[in-house]
């Protein structure tokens, strides 16, 4: 039995679903456990490019069984609206299952966030906007609404007419928006309902099956460390936990039976929305960098902030998720740079700190240290094996290694799936 992690040790779109499609060729089982459909991976496989929100990125091999657990925020519409998509493509998703303890996406979860967002003014979080915050709210205030209520048509009923008197009178008289009908958000989702009806299931049950029988599992994260809600850039983060230790509640399994945990990163950094950002480069370079490596958001198209590698953050993710493995990609992005800068510890009113600061306002006094590097401009996107890398390249991988302290397994020299070194 093997059971990996893949965690995201940025703040997401690292690009891992990539590593994720390559390490479910060898999983029987590929689980998502947190977040909803604020999250994205894009997949270039098999000359097709793959947007997947929900569903985990395993649904491209047959024969995989893939779960959305009990952590994820489940927005029915946005599901059943990429499983056609998938379909649509000749992808086969009758192997997904959907934990019956998954908390559900309502139209009043949606409204709420946009109006929440809109109120904050210039203090607005970035959110995009899908519920997502406000179902994570009503899960903690223990009034959501989960798939087992979904297919139980009397009780999904009341749930939402009680819910609708207490959203309504927040949508109207807090923040001035428009009430919303209970009974057309019922019929809405009972007709969801229906379609995701078969595929709903305790997958607790069996993700415990599935060890016990030694299968191989792998645990598929969204976002990213720093947008956790503990771990984060708070309150510039997400609702849920998309850390290692995520997964323990988010699928439902103890800790003992975790084996790896993979981080991935980018050969540089990026960020998309509001929240601080040490190494931003604000400027040519920043938009070189956003060009050169198409940075714009899977689930929102928005421009990503870019800058250099920051491995204080690194060192901080890797203690936090506990990795045993780094996965990078882009280094065939950053290599087109004449001048490369790594960011390897900041200066704090004239000290030199090497660990991440939990106050923003800490974090806005700290001022990056750089060492530079030479780039490799040269087509390295067909080389498979580390020896063949630029000299350059190996000396900047190396440093990154030596300063987080975490050996580099997978690297990425290119967007398709055969892109990539196995050391």
């Amino acid at each position: 039995m093997s059971t990996k992690i893949v965690i995201g040790t940025q703040w997401g779109d690292e690009g891992k679903g990539k590593y994720i499609d390559i390490l479910a060729q060898n999983s029987d089982l590929v689980v998502r456990f947190s977040g909803g459909n604020n999250a994205g991976h894009t997949i270039v496989a098999n000359g097709n490019k793959y947007a997947l929100h929900l569903v985990p990125s395993g649904i491209l091999h047959p024969g995989k069984t893939c779960i959305i657990g009990n952590g994820v925020v489940v927005d029915p519409g946005v599901l059943i609206n990429e499983l056609k998509e998938l379909n649509d493509k000749g992808v086969k998703t009758n192997n997904l299952l959907i934990s019956d303890r998954a908390h559900v996406i309502m139209p009043y979860h949606k409204v709420l966030d946009e109006l929440q967002e809109k109120s904050r003014g210039s203090n607005s979080l970035g959110t995009t906007k899908r519920g997502i915050g406000p179902a994570y709210a009503d899960k903690t205030e223990r009034c959501g609404i989960r798939m087992c209520d979904l297919i139980n048509e009397k009780l999904f009923a009341e749930k939402v007419r009680a819910n609708l008197e207490i959203k309504n009178l927040i949508i109207e008289k807090v923040y001035g928006g428009e009430r919303l009908s209970a009974e057309k958000v019922i019929e809405e989702y009972l007709e969801y309902a229906k379609i995701l009806k078969n595929q709903i299931t305790d997958t607790n049950f069996v993700l415990f099956n599935a060890i016990s029988e030694g299968k191989n599992i792998l645990f598929e994260g969204a976002q990213a460390t720093f947008l956790d809600l503990d771990f984060g850039t708070y309150p510039f983060v997400t609702s849920s936990n998309p850390v290692a230790g995520g997964v323990c509640v988010g699928a439902g399994i103890g800790p003992t039976y975790i084996d790896d945990v993979y981080g991935v990163l980018k050969a540089y950094t990026s960020r998309v929305g509001a929240g601080p950002f040490p190494t931003e480069q604000d400027n040519e370079t920043g938009d070189k960098i956003r060009e050169l490596g198409w940075e714009y958001g899977t689930t929102t198209g928005r421009p990503r902030r870019c800058g250099w590698l920051d491995t204080v953050m690194m060192r901080y993710a890797a203690r936090v998720n506990g990795l045993t493995a780094l996965a990078i990609n882009h280094v065939d992005t950053i290599g087109k740079l004449g001048k490369i800068k790594l960011c390897t510890s900041y200066k704090k009113d004239n000290s030199i700190i090497t660990h991440f600061p939990a106050s923003l306002e800490d974090l806005a006094k700290c001022q990056p240290i750089y060492e530079e590097f030479d780039g490799w401009d040269e087509d390295i996107s067909n080389i498979k094996d580390y020896s063949a890398l630029p000299v350059n390249a190996k000396k900047y991988l190396s440093r990154i290694e030596e300063l987080v302290g975490v050996k580099i397994k997978l690297i990425g020299v290119g967007k398709e799936r055969d892109n990539t070194i196995v050391v």
